[in-house]
């Protein structure tokens, strides 16, 4: 199973300055795909999730352009071949 995870240019850089990664999840649900992730990018992991592993309250992931938010949070399915795209909310005036 492969999923591949897009990232915006603020966080490839924690991902060795590649904004499309390639991972093979352990299982198929976001928190697999997120744990993953952390074995070899801990510091991306870190701005994704918090201490207590949920995913940070000011991104945004999506799967195969939903967000996960609605649709089952760190259990959504991640299918083999889907498009993640993790997405740190942007704010200011």
């Amino acid at each position: 199973m492969r999923v591949e995870v897009v990232l915006p240019g603020v966080l490839a850089d924690l991902a060795g300055g590649t904004r499309h990664l390639e991972v093979a999840p352990g299982g198929g649900a976001l928190a697999d795909l997120l744990d993953t992730l952390a074995v070899v990018h801990p510091r991306l992991a870190r701005r994704i999730r918090d201490e207590a592993g949920a995913v940070r309250r000011f991104v945004n992931v999506y799967v195969d352009g939903e967000d996960v938010r609605y649709a089952g949070g760190l259990g959504t399915p991640v299918p083999d071949g889907a498009v993640v795209q993790v997405l740190p909310s942007v704010a200011g005036g």
